[in-house]
């Protein structure tokens, strides 16, 4: 049993060329990892994956098959991992692309309204400036009425010359 056992290692590290090397594989490896490197061999030949299709590629160049492959589908090249057909593909909104627009639209609303807020504000303490001002207008005006009235006694032709002048003048400013 023991002579087995190092009979097997023996042989197990035998360094042996690949079976592709007609293909074009270089590689010499031990013997123990001859399934691992066949099921990677960029030169082992193997079938089309995509439904409907038979095409024997080498596995290197099963990418650029895939690619024009009119048998089966392709993945997504945006990467959400959707199967598509050929005539899929042309037409397919994919969920990322359209999560991208969705993000800039966001983006640009977001800016669009700190905008608006911005301008709002600024119209807000214009108005709240023009109310303060007429309240102080309102206040002289006040004050000078008070101020004629105190002057001119009630009744007076002054009183009704001034009063009547006011109205003229405020007719004519409005």
């Amino acid at each position: 049993m023991v002579h087995v056992n190092k009979l097997r290692k023996t042989i197990e590290r035998l360094e042996v060329k690949c079976k592709n090397a007609e293909a074009g594989c270089s590689v010499t490896y031990p013997l123990a990892y001859r399934k691992r490197h066949q099921d990677s061999c960029p030169f082992e030949l193997i079938t089309c994956p995509s439904e409907g299709c038979s095409a024997q590629v080498l596995r290197g160049a099963l990418a650029e098959h895939q690619q024009h492959c009119h048998q089966g589908g392709q993945h997504c090249p945006l990467g959400c991992g959707a199967m598509l057909g050929t005539t899929e593909l042309a037409h397919y909104n994919c969920y990322l692309k359209l999560r991208e627009a969705w993000s800039e639209r966001q983006e640009r609303s977001q800016m669009l309204l700190h905008r608006l807020l911005r301008r709002v504000r600024r119209v807000h303490r214009a108005s709240s400036l023009i109310r303060r001002q007429l309240a102080q207008l309102s206040h002289i005006l006040e004050d000078d009425s008070m101020r004629v009235a105190d002057v001119l006694p009630e009744g007076s032709v002054g009183a009704h010359v001034w009063e009547a002048q006011g109205q003229d003048a405020l007719e004519i400013e409005g």
